[in-house]
């Protein structure tokens, strides 16, 4: 074991402050990484607070972060894939039980012994998974993907949570060429659904409740702005998108969304609204709509989204911040005020004494 410097939350009502953890020594698969990046995701934000208290209570001390790009430093006596110097990242899962029929597949994330990047037990120290708010981090081989020269490693950190979880339904739903795509929301999630469904081909709508976004929207390769709060517009789209990617965390009514699909059509939801959706049974009926959700992907696919994002020049618009300004950014976070992704810079942590 060897320790390390970490920011962390000791209380759901404590501020991120620093803190020395413990890392396990390499074993013989593993990956030990320095990290120089790590991307704020909303639910580093919910995880620090205990906001998902029902589903995934927060064991504490909690080390957030799982979007991480780093450098290797060390591999263990097996591993082929990775040597030192390699730029690599983490995102979301760290370890599963790689023989059930989901890990065979390559999606590890629908597997029941799925262990997140922070906060689920750990075999190796006996407490919980501690993430990337951190100096290195240690992770078998198999759960390190290769982050492409191309890319920039600030603006790449948020591909490995808000890119794949935006581009795996995408792809699932054969989005494609002249497809016409609904994207709801235009935050973290959104703006990273907008590019990788403009680089697909699809002729891209962002739903809006905001009329001062239609100009960014635009910039980040939407073909079209619709203001949902004008019912005129709403109209005129209804019944007409194959697919529609919901986005949005906060409560909002899907059925407006719903009308929208044209026949076999489908709303795939990434966003998790705290309250449980209302749907009447005809707003599916009529014309077999479908509602959907999806989260995060498995390896493979996660990979093959670092490619397409390298081939397509696609990054995260983000802030980069030094660690000593986590709290101010959880507190911007919570109002929505970063256009898109805050990034934390690492050095900033190695620098303190």
């Amino acid at each position: 074991m060897y320790k390390v410097k970490a920011y962390a939350a000791t209380h759901p009502a404590s501020p991120l402050a620093p803190l020395a953890i413990e890392r396990r020594d390499p074993t013989a698969t593993d990956v030990r990484i320095e990290i120089l990046f790590c991307g704020v995701c909303h639910s580093d934000l919910h995880q620090v607070r205990d906001e998902w208290h029902g589903a995934m209570p927060t064991v504490y001390p909690c080390v957030p972060g799982h979007e991480i790009i780093g450098r290797v430093t060390a591999v263990g006596s097996q591993v082929t894939r990775f040597k030192s110097g390699d730029l690599v990242g983490v995102g979301c899962l760290v370890d599963s039980d790689g023989t059930c029929a989901q890990c065979r597949a390559g999606l590890e994330q629908l597997c029941a012994a799925a262990v997140l990047t922070y906060n689920s037990p750990d075999k190796h120290s006996g407490g919980v998974t501690l993430g990337g708010y951190a100096e290195s981090i240690v992770v078998d081989e198999r759960f390190v993907l290769r982050i492409p020269s191309s890319l920039d490693p600030a603006a790449a950190a948020p591909l490995l949570c808000a890119g794949i979880t935006t581009y795996s339904p995408l792809r699932r739903a054969r989005v494609g060429r002249g497809t016409k795509v609904g994207i709801v929301g235009l935050g973290g999630l959104g703006h990273m659904g907008v590019k990788i469904a403009h680089a697909l081909g699809a002729h891209v709508h962002v739903l809006t409740t905001s009329p001062g976004k239609r100009s960014d929207a635009l910039r980040l390769g939407a073909d079209e702005v619709i203001v949902t709060r004008d019912s005129e517009q709403m109209r005129r789209h209804a019944g007409t998108f194959e697919f529609i990617l919901d986005t949005v965390s906060a409560e909002h009514d899907i059925n407006a969304y719903l009308n929208l699909l044209r026949p076999d059509g489908n709303i795939t939801l990434v966003g998790a609204p705290s309250q449980p959706f209302t749907i009447p049974a005809f707003s599916l009926l009529m014309g077999r709509r479908s509602l959907s959700g999806s989260v995060i992907g498995g390896l493979p696919e996660t990979q093959e989204m670092l490619e397409f994002c390298a081939e397509h020049a696609i990054t995260a618009d983000v802030e980069v911040i030094p660690i000593q300004r986590i709290n101010a950014a959880f507190e911007r976070l919570q109002r929505s005020d970063v256009k898109y992704r805050f990034v934390i810079d690492m050095a900033s942590l190695r620098g303190l004494a």
